[in-house]
């Protein structure tokens, strides 16, 4: 199936026209309107957009979250901007917008966070653009259950259509969704470590500085035992030292006695 890219539609100059430069087009950032509807949806979107962008730090990708995605060239108002979108084999960072036709690659994986007034557009409109543009997974978060009763729901493309993914497992992230009250909980295939959102990372971390303290703790005071007992030690080796002295000069005073006033007597 071939993604719909329209190119720019050629203009050959004229007698009338041959000084006047082709208008530039212009692609918008933005259109001015919230990202989200409440702030249950926002935090939704910035977590998602945050655990994924830590997730492929180090590879050809980019995560972009709110953004608009162009498709055809030369057509600005052609455009739709996707909660949160992840591209594969591009340069990592950030973007203003994404041009298709510019970077090469559609998106691999889109995320929408869904409510009852973005539901059928969700469903169907944008659901029908992803599948032709070849988006190959498409997911759904409805972070307050309002028509989703599981509150996540995933699609896969096969041939030209979307499939209902039954296990929750993203093939091209590598990656097994789980619902965490409000948020996607992302887990690694590969080791099942969980992909810690920044509060998760903060309490994380200080739970590590709190263990290293305490280990830093019981490692001084293990040094400090051993000081301890190599004090200890030292002194008996003393100890010893000084009765070996004082039993050796009283060997040899008896020594001397003998020599001169012979045995003692019984």
């Amino acid at each position: 199936m071939t993604a719909i890219l329209a190119t720019q539609p050629s203009t050959k100059p004229t007698s009338e026209s041959t000084s006047e430069s082709t208008p530039e087009i212009i692609y918008p950032s933005s259109d001015g309107k919230p990202v989200a509807e409440t702030y249950d949806h926002l935090y939704a979107i910035m977590m998602t957009l945050e655990v994924l962008r830590q997730y492929l730090t180090g590879q050809q990708a980019t995560v972009l979250g709110n953004q608009f995605l162009y498709y055809s060239q030369g057509f600005p108002k052609l455009r739709i901007a996707p909660d949160v979108m992840v591209i594969f084999d591009v340069q990592p960072g950030g973007r203003d917008n994404y041009k298709i036709w510019e970077e090469g690659q559609v998106p691999a994986v889109i995320f929408e966070i869904t409510s009852p007034g973005t539901k059928d557009r969700d469903l169907i409109s944008k659901k029908d653009l992803y599948a032709q543009l070849e988006v190959k997974e498409y997911w759904l978060f409805d972070p307050k259950g309002q028509w989703i009763t599981e509150k996540l729901q995933g699609y896969r493309l096969r041939g030209e259509t979307y499939e209902l993914i039954t296990d929750n497992l993203s093939e091209s992230l590598k990656l097994r969704l789980a619902v965490e009250d409000k948020l996607i909980g992302f887990y690694r295939l590969d080791t099942g470590e969980k992909l810690l959102i920044p509060s998760e990372l903060t309490a994380a971390l200080e739970q590590a500085q709190s263990q290293a303290e305490h280990e830093r703790q019981r490692a001084e005071q293990e040094r400090q035992r051993a000081e301890q007992e190599r004090q200890r030690a030292e002194q008996e080796r003393q100890w010893a030292e000084q009765e070996r002295q004082r039993r050796e000069e009283i060997e040899a005073q008896l020594a001397r006695y003998r020599q001169q006033f012979g045995e003692l007597p019984e």
